[in-house]
Parts: C-alpha cells; sequence; structure tokens
C-alpha cells in the first residue's frame, strides 16, 4: 500500500534523478512492502494488524514535488490480517464496533502536502478516510536507499511512521481499556514500472 512516500524526501530524489521534470509513476513491490497498525491492549501487551490488499497512484513530480500525486485505496474486507487464527478477531474489526464494513469497505489515503527536511526524512500529510469519516494523518518518513532494480529501472526504499486516534473515526471500541492511540508503520520498496510487452 504505499507509493505514498516517495514525495517526502524530495530532495534525496532529486540528486537521484533530477533530469525528470514531469510526474513520474511508482508502483508497489508487494513482496517488500509492509503496512501495519498497532496498539496496547490493556497494559498486558502490544497487538498488531497488517493491511494487504490496497492499490493506487503516486506520480512523483522530481522537480516540483507539489505536482506529485498520493491516492492509495485499501480493500479492509479481504486486506486485514492479523495472524493465524484469527478469524473471529478479523470478523470483529470488520463490524460495526470498528471498520464496519458492510457499509464502508474501503479505507482511503490522499496526500495533501510534502515536506522534506534534509534530503533523506519528510514529513507527508494527507486525508485518511474510513468508517465514514476523514481525517488529516501525517507520517515522517524516511528514505532507506534509491537505486536501479537488476533491469535498470529505478528503485527506492522507504520508511514511514504515525500516530492517529481512532476514535476520531468512530471507532473508539473498548478504549481506554484498549488505546485509542495507534502506531502506523510502513516499509516499502517500490519501482518505476517495467514497460509493456
Amino acid at each position: 500500500m504505499f507509493r505514498l512516500f516517495l514525495a517526502a524526501a524530495p530532495a534525496a530524489l532529486l540528486a537521484f534523478s533530477s533530469a525528470s521534470a514531469e510526474p513520474v509513476a511508482y508502483e508497489f513491490d508487494r513482496s517488500h512492502t509492509v503496512v501495519s497498525a498497532s496498539w496496547d491492549h490493556q497494559g498486558y501487551s502490544r497487538q498488531s494488524l497488517q493491511f494487504t490488499d490496497y492499490d493506487g497512484t503516486l506520480d512523483l513530480d522530481l522537480e516540483t514535488p507539489a505536482n506529485s500525486t498520493v491516492d492509495i485505496t485499501f480493500n479492509l474486507i479481504s486486506g486485514l490480517w492479523a495472524g493465524a487464527g484469527q478469524d473471529a478477531f478479523i470478523g470483529h474489526l470488520n463490524s460495526g464496533d470498528f471498520f464496519d464494513t458492510a457499509l464502508t469497505p474501503t479505507a482511503r489515503f490522499v496526500g495533501t502536502g510534502f515536506e522534506a527536511e534534509n534530503g533523506e526524512t519528510g514529513v507527508m500529510t494527507g486525508d485518511l478516510t474510513m468508517n465514514g469519516q476523514t481525517h488529516p494523518v501525517s507520517l515522517d518518513v524516511t528514505l532507506n536507499n534509491s537505486g536501479e532494480t537488476r533491469d535498470g529501472r529505478s528503485k527506492l526504499g522507504f520508511t514511514a511512521t504515525g500516530m492517529l486516534v481512532r476514535s476520531q473515526w468512530d471507532m473508539g471500541y473498548a478504549v481506554p481499556y484498549v488505546s485509542d492511540e495507534i502506531e502506523l508503520f510502513i516499509s516499502t520498496e517500490m519501482a518505476v514500472p517495467a514497460p509493456a510487452e
């Protein structure tokens, strides 16, 4: 799920490929991408959930990052994973206590701003819509590496972290026994798509 982190480190990307003047599309390497959320469970443990079914658009303008487009949609019905044997928990997450996927089967993140701090770290802001509510979210982004795929396409690796308060999206079930604060973690590799054959 996250081509969206590219634009948060525009100075590093400019150094990597300053010749580009138009937005360039990237796609996720899904075998090397993790999108997860974690929370405190009654002070006993820290639990986590992965989002596995996602798609969207990242068109990155390396010279003018404000022209970049980030728009990612998550399929919640088929894309929630909490580990083996967690069917009952996933069913609860899909219920009206949380995502209410019968009415709102997807979540969507749309980038609204990009600020680079030193060429390797930055902040991406955007609007997150889920459970019928839209609120802003900020992600701290780090460029891990830049290079090329084996066949010469541009490749980038990013890590992003952030926090949201789930009750803002009307998902306050069991607060404060289960933490209202949800920590977000994304680590992704992405590349320019291969040419169509």
